[in-house]
């Protein structure tokens, strides 16, 4: 492995422009908290270095910036998420992670998570709508579910539904709780803590609405047995 690159020093910020070559992963941007002119100059100096680009909690600002400069740059404007090429072509997408939201209201969580894991190589099947107050909805789609070789149960509420999932299907359950409910919900901490003390074995939980990290964990999972560690070289 290289030293670190002067090229990757932008005084604010360090790029990591080693980590795919440690980890199979590149480095991906939290764009929440920096300024859209720090964001921009990030992605920008891992573009120009090669590095397939992806941005969490991206700001229409800076995805208007990105995309004049980048014009095969994509947004998505439920999942914030904002990217400059792929790591992986979607013919090259393999395995499959479904992502499961309880209600509408989980979109922009669940979302997240299912474009980072189809950024990190795998298929993804985003099923929506499939609460525990309307349980039968879900029993409709369990075949989908049946078919997923990892589970992002994503909820707010009470978050049951990785309970119930993780009760009715072989595959892994990431639980991932959203800020979603009203007062005694405490901004997630109800789903969180719900998730966590779940009966049902299987369940594993990232933080409140972190879909990445879910996201992120699901297509680590989906790749034993059915993706090279390695991304193609671009």
């Amino acid at each position: 492995m290289s030293g670190p690159d002067s090229s990757d020093d932008l005084g604010f910020a360090f790029i990591d422009s080693q980590r795919q070559e440690r980890t199979g992963c590149p480095e991906v941007v939290y764009c929440m908290g920096k300024t859209v002119d720090q964001a921009e100059a990030i992605m920008t100096r891992m573009r120009e270095k090669g590095i397939p680009v992806l941005g969490t909690r991206a700001q229409p600002e800076l995805a208007d910036r990105i995309v004049k400069r980048y014009p095969e740059a994509g947004y998505d404007t439920v999942a914030r998420t904002l990217s400059i090429g792929e790591l992986y072509r979607a013919e090259e997408r393999r395995g499959l992670v479904a992502v499961a939201a309880a209600g509408t209201s989980d979109l922009p969580a669940a979302s997240e998570a299912a474009r980072c894991a189809e950024f990190f190589g795998s298929r993804v099947k985003l099923i929506c709508d499939i609460g525990v107050a309307g349980i039968h909805r879900l029993f409709s789609r369990l075949p989908e579910l049946r078919e997923a070789r990892v589970i992002i149960a994503v909820a707010g509420m009470e978050g049951a539904l990785a309970g119930v999932i993780a009760g009715l299907v072989a595959a892994p359950v990431i639980a991932l709780p959203t800020s979603v409910g009203y007062g005694a919900s405490f901004g997630g901490l109800s789903a969180l803590l719900g998730m966590l003390t779940s009966c049902a074995p299987g369940v594993s939980v990232v933080n409140i609405d972190n879909g990445f990290g879910a996201g992120y964990q699901a297509s680590l999972i989906n790749r034993l047995g059915h993706l090279n560690r390695t991304p193609p070289e671009r």
